[in-house]
């Protein structure tokens, strides 16, 4: 049975398309109203994780270029660079209502030994005191995923919902959540409000690539469902667009997609 009320440690995912203009600098309107609405899901009595993209795409900017390069160098590059310009804006914006902002740079190989037990820790001490922790995979290190153009938060925060225990992982997306078909192509595609089991049709319905700024996309979105579901808890995919959705979510409305761990609404 999914009840709203008794989700308390949740994991919130941004991609850069959604904090990001077309243009690739970032949406500063949006941005702020999304952080207004993870500090109140914060002052709610939640414990918030945040797993945000966006670096790269905020070293383009920084650094003057126009699109996304090529070379895996310069892209660890502008993570490098755009990953102070991210966690600047986050710490200002948070700390406007007094909630403070840890930064934690992840790669999926540290997930995958018993160094995870020291993220663990740090996690859970950093919750206890009220401090939002920041994911963003460690772009400058974990190469692989850049080489291959499959990096991606998206997986990576179902892992951290994960190694966290949390109750719920909401994903932000660019559209309203998991249609039975492309939005973006077919305007008679429908939204599916419920998924209980990540299916071989299911999958096949995701599709591929996502922006040209970001690397994820709706295929990307199922393999984190489907992490999540297996560890037993929910996943919702909503529109970031309009972060006020969160609102309506956490008061229980229905919002985008829910997949439900357990196959129980």
């Amino acid at each position: 049975m999914f009840d709203i009320n008794s989700k308390k440690r949740i994991v919130v995912k941004i991609g850069t398309s959604t904090l990001t203009h077309s243009s690739g600098r970032l949406n500063i309107r949006r941005t702020e109203r999304f952080v207004k609405a993870l500090a109140d899901m914060q002052n709610s009595g939640r414990e918030i994780i945040l797993v945000s993209s966006g670096s790269i795409a905020m070293g383009l900017q920084k650094m003057g270029l126009s699109e996304r390069p090529r070379e895996t160098t310069m892209k660890q590059a502008c993570a490098a660079v755009g990953q102070c310009e991210l966690m600047y804006f986050y710490d200002k914006l948070f700390g406007e209502y007094n909630i403070n902002v840890a930064q934690i740079l992840l790669t999926k190989y540290v997930l995958s030994t018993p160094r995870k037990n020291n993220v663990e820790n740090t996690f859970f001490r950093l919750i206890e005191r009220g401090i939002i922790p920041i994911v963003n995979e460690n772009d400058t290190v974990a190469i692989d995923e850049l080489e291959l153009e499959m990096g991606e938060n998206d997986s990576l925060a179902a892992q951290v919902g994960v190694l966290t225990h949390a109750d719920l992982l909401i994903i932000m997306s660019d559209i309203d959540g998991f249609f039975d078909g492309d939005p973006h192509k077919n305007e008679n595609a429908s939204l599916i409000p419920y998924i209980y089991e990540i299916t071989d049709e299911i999958k096949a319905l995701a599709g591929g690539a996502g922006s040209s700024l970001g690397s994820g996309g709706m295929a990307t979105k199922i393999n984190a469902a489907q992490i999540a579901m297996e560890a037993g808890f929910d996943m919702a995919i909503i529109n970031g667009r309009r972060p006020e959705n969160l609102y309506d979510f956490m008061d229980g409305k229905q919002v985008g997609t829910l997949f439900i761990a357990g196959g129980d609404i």
